[in-house]
């Protein structure tokens, strides 16, 4: 059985992208991001030690969003899946990262990057 606990809509000011003008100006990008685990041990507890804390996963995946730059969604993508997983009981992670202000000369709604990484 998997169970998924869901973070959608994470909004952090960084500076990625592969123009001069995204890295120094920054923009805000946007995380969505899956964790498949499973909730048992939580649900019979009733105790958050026992599950993924979803506000300390949103403080680390802001920070590196915030953090060093990168050049491409797909890099930065991974950097927030190794976060997910680096917590013992997330089996898999589905991590998006949009980026609705892209340097696009046409109108637009959005740009992501989705990747699904799950642990060896």
């Amino acid at each position: 059985m998997t169970d998924t606990i869901t973070l959608s809509g994470l909004r952090v000011f960084g500076h990625h992208g592969v123009f001069e003008a995204e890295r120094r100006d920054g923009q805000d990008f946007v995380v969505d991001v899956v964790l498949e685990l499973d909730t048992a041990p939580a649900a019979a507890s009733d105790d958050v030690a026992d599950t993924v804390h979803y506000g300390e996963l949103a403080q680390a995946l802001a920070a590196v969003v915030g953090g060093e730059p990168v050049n491409l969604l797909e890099r930065l993508a991974q950097r927030l899946a190794d976060v997910c997983l680096a917590d013992p009981r997330v089996t898999a992670a589905t991590v998006t990262v949009h980026k609705p202000h892209a340097p696009i000369p046409l109108a637009f709604d959005d740009v992501a990057v989705t990747i699904r990484r799950s642990d060896p």
